[in-house]
C-alpha cells in the first residue's frame, strides 16, 4: 500500500509526545480489526440454526470478512492518498459499525454476506492498513519498536473477542451481540480521530512556502496530486495503475517472489481453518460452550509474547538470508500440529494443540511481511504487497467454504483439520525445497564466471532497504507483522 507523496522534514511529534498517543491507538485498531474474525467460530453453530444453512454456506461469512481485510489494500491505498491516514481510518470505522450493527437485522444467512462480510471486512481493512501506514509518519528511529507493540494488538483482540462473544452471546444472542459489537467497531473512529496530521518543517530554505504548506497538511499518507496530461490514454494510465498498486512484473521476473507468493497463497488456504472451526469441533465432542471459546483465547494469550519473541530471533545475524527456512519450519510446525486435534477432542488435548499452533503461529505472523522485504526490493515493496494480498485474499475466500462443504458431507469436523495440516505441510515443503534448489541453481551459474555485478534477480537474498535522508518521511507501509 503506497503513502502518497512523500513530506521531507522533520517534526517535533517524531518517536516522542504525541507519537505515543497514536501508538496506543494503533494497538486498539488492531486488536478491533484483525482480531475481530477470531470470534467468529463462538456464533458459527447459532447462526446455522438461525438460518438453516450447512457448514459451506456459514462459513462463507467469516471467509468474506477476512478475505476483505487482506484484498481491500490497493483501495485502501488510494485512499489513503487522497484522503490521509486519519480520514480513512474513521471511514473504516464507520464502515465496521455500520455492518455489524445491519447484521443484527439480517433475515437470511445471504444478507449477512453483504453486512458482517462485504461491509465490515471492508472497514476493517481500511482502518487496519490505515493505521499501521500513519506509524511510519509518527516514528522513525523508534518504527520496529513501534510496528512491534503495535502487532500486540492483535493478539489482545484474539485473547478478549471469543471470551467476550461467548459472555454476550448466553446473555442476549447473537442479533444483541451484533448490535453491541457495531458500537464498538465505532471507536476505530476515535482512534483515527487521534492519528493527526505530522506538521513537518521544511528542510531546504529554497523550498516554495506554498508546497511546504501543503506537504504539512498532508503529511500523514495523503500527497498533492498533478493533474493527468490530457493525452494520456485511459489504458496507460490502467496500465500505470496497476503497476504502482500491483507487482505483475515483479512476479514475472523475480523468482523468488513468484515461489514465495504461490506457497503463502496455498498455505493460507489451510491457515484459517483452525480459528473458525475448533470452536464447533471442541462443542461438537462434548467440550462446554464456554472452554471451547477459551481455546481460541489461549492462543490469542500465547500470541501476546511469542509473536514479539519471534521477530526478535529472526533479527539475528544467524538468520540472515535464511528467513525463508525459518518461515517454511514455522509453516510445517504449524501443518503438524493440527494432526493432534485429530488424535483426542478431550479438552486437555485441545489445550495441548492450542499451545502447539499458537507458537508456530506467531512465527508465520512475525516473518511473512520480512520474507517478502527480503525477495523483494524495497522500492517496489508496496506494489509486491499489493498483488500478494490479493492472492492470498482469494484462497482465504474459497478454503473454509469447500471445507464446509466437505464436512457437510461427511459429518466429520476432524477433515477440516486432516486439510489444514496437508495445505500447510504442502505449502512448507514447497517453499522450503524450491529455494533450496533456486539457491543450487544460482550457483553453478555463478561458478564458471564470478563478476563484480549485483546477484542474480532470481536469488533469494536479503535485499536492504535503502538508507532513508536525514529528516525525510518514511515509506507509507512497512513492517505489516500480521495476516
Amino acid at each position: 500500500m503506497s503513502g502518497g507523496g512523500a513530506v521531507h522534514g522533520t517534526s517535533k511529534a517524531q518517536d516522542q509526545g504525541w507519537a505515543w498517543m497514536v501508538l496506543l491507538a494503533t494497538v486498539l485498531v488492531q486488536g478491533l480489526t484483525l482480531g475481530f474474525p477470531s470470534c467468529v467460530g463462538v456464533f458459527f453453530t447459532d447462526l446455522q440454526h438461525e438460518f438453516q444453512a450447512t457448514n459451506s454456506e456459514t462459513s462463507w461469512f467469516p471467509s468474506i470478512m477476512t478475505a476483505l481485510l487482506h484484498a481491500g489494500g490497493p483501495l485502501c491505498s488510494v485512499l489513503v492518498e487522497r484522503f490521509g491516514c486519519r480520514l480513512t481510518v474513521m471511514l473504516g470505522g464507520l464502515l465496521s459499525g455500520v455492518g455489524m450493527v445491519t447484521s443484527s437485522f439480517s433475515k437470511s444467512i445471504s444478507q449477512l454476506y453483504i453486512t458482517a462480510g462485504f461491509i465490515t471486512g471492508l472497514g476493517s481493512c481500511f482502518s487496519f492498513q490505515a493505521g499501521v501506514t500513519v506509524l511510519g509518519y509518527y516514528f522513525v528511529r523508534r518504527r520496529a519498536l513501534a510496528n512491534a507493540v503495535a502487532s500486540t494488538g492483535v493478539s489482545i483482540g484474539l485473547t478478549l473477542w471469543p471470551l467476550i462473544s461467548q459472555y454476550l452471546l448466553d446473555e442476549m444472542g447473537w442479533r444483541n451481540t451484533f448490535l453491541i459489537f457495531g458500537g464498538v467497531q465505532l471507536n476505530c473512529c476515535v482512534c483515527g480521530a487521534i492519528m493527526r496530521p505530522v506538521q513537518h518543517k521544511s528542510p531546504s530554505p529554497r523550498q516554495v512556502p506554498e508546497e511546504t504548506t501543503e506537504g504539512a497538511q498532508l503529511s500523514n499518507g495523503a500527497g498533492p496530486h498533478p493533474a493527468e496530461p490530457p493525452q494520456q490514454g485511459r489504458f496507460a494510465t490502467c496500465c500505470r495503475i496497476l503497476q504502482k498498486y500491483l507487482a505483475f512484473d515483479v512476479f514475472y521476473k523475480n523468482k523468488g517472489y513468484q515461489i514465495y507468493t504461490i506457497g503463502v497463497t496455498w498455505m493460507v488456504m489451510g491457515f484459517v481453518l483452525p480459528l473458525i472451526y475448533l470452536v464447533p469441533y471442541a462443542t461438537q465432542n462434548g467440550v462446554e460452550e464456554r472452554k471451547a471459546a477459551l481455546l481460541i483465547s489461549i492462543i490469542g494469550f500465547i500470541n501476546i509474547f511469542m509473536r514479539p519473541m519471534a521477530g526478535l530471533l529472526s533479527g539475528l545475524n544467524i538468520f540472515a538470508g535464511r528467513r525463508i527456512y525459518l518461515f517454511s519450519l514455522a509453516v510445517l510446525l504449524n501443518g503438524l500440529s493440527n494432526l493432534i486435534c485429530v488424535i483426542s477432542a478431550d479438552f486437555t488435548v485441545l489445550v495441548l494443540y492450542c499451545l502447539i499452533y499458537s507458537v508456530s503461529m506467531s512465527g508465520i505472523g512475525a516473518l511473512v511481511f520480512q520474507v517478502l522485504m527480503d525477495v523483494v526490493e524495497m522500492d517496489r515493496f508496496s506494489s509486491a504487497l499489493g498483488l500478494f494480498t490479493i492472492l492470498e485474499s482469494i484462497t482465504i475466500l474459497i478454503g473454509p467454504p469447500l471445507i464446509g462443504l466437505l464436512v457437510d458431507l461427511t459429518g466429520q469436523f476432524s477433515y477440516v483439520f486432516y486439510a489444514s495440516s496437508f495445505f500447510m505441510v504442502s505449502a512448507a515443503l514447497f517453499m522450503g525445497l524450491s529455494f533450496c534448489a533456486l539457491e543450487k541453481k544460482n550457483k553453478l551459474k555463478e561458478a564458471p564466471k564470478v563478476t563484480a555485478d549485483s546477484p542474480s534477480k532470481y536469488q533469494y537474498t536479503e535485499v536492504p532497504s535503502k538508507p532513508e535522508a536525514e529528516g525525510q518521511a518514511p515509506p507509507a507501509v512497512m513492517y505489516i507483522t500480521s495476516i
